[in-house]
């Protein structure tokens, strides 16, 4: 089965393409079809999810399998979340989004966040759509700790790895991650119609 993969985070789509390659399926990076703008307006990850699916599978005529992911923390009300991407403005990198977290938790002893993945895969004919949602538990960091991953990584303390994401390798980082859990569930799934 070819898959359309609906991001233009190329992070994502790395992380994405070597999950599903690994199950056998044939994943299309954006890039080689047809690309469309999607406004990531909704409410929450799976509203996001499912508009960038859709949109790409009508436009290329191929399954699409979109992500919407971020991170959650309990002491803010689950802030980043939706806004991950661009916590600290539209057009954030990751050090300032980090660097906004940071100032955000200073004097907050409560630490706990969570990782939340929600996929949808989108199909052009008249099939249903596949969904499904993964999360990873652990704490935010004092600082930063680690040279790898991307986004929060480096703040973020897996407690099942006993290291920051930034720490752990790709392999250990994608048996944990919740974009990992979702897209091993998404494969289950799949099965029954591949």
């Amino acid at each position: 089965m070819r898959i359309v993969i609906a991001s233009n985070n190329a992070n994502k789509r790395k992380e994405m393409i070597a999950i599903l390659t690994g199950l056998g399926i044939e994943a299309v990076p954006a890039e080689a079809t047809a690309f469309v703008y999607v406004d990531e307006d909704g409410e929450t990850f799976a509203e996001n999810a499912g508009k960038k699916a859709e949109a790409f599978a009508h436009a290329n005529r191929l399954p699409a399998l979109a992500d919407d992911s971020g991170l959650s923390v309990d002491a803010l009300a689950g802030e980043p979340g939706v806004f991950s991407s661009r916590f600290a403005g539209e057009h954030a990198d990751d050090a300032e989004n980090n660097g906004k977290l940071l100032e955000e938790m200073r004097a907050v002893e409560e630490r706990d966040a969570h990782f939340i993945c929600a996929l949808h895969l989108a199909f052009p004919d008249e099939r249903p759509p596949i969904t499904a949602e993964g999360r990873v538990d652990g704490m935010i960091l004092d600082t930063p700790d680690g040279e790898h991953g991307f986004g929060y990584d480096p703040l973020f303390y897996s407690t099942e790895l006993k290291k920051s994401f930034a720490h752990a390798t790709a392999e250990e980082k994608a048996s944990v991650s919740p974009r990992g859990r979702a897209l091993r569930s998404l494969a289950e799934q799949l099965k029954s119609i591949v």
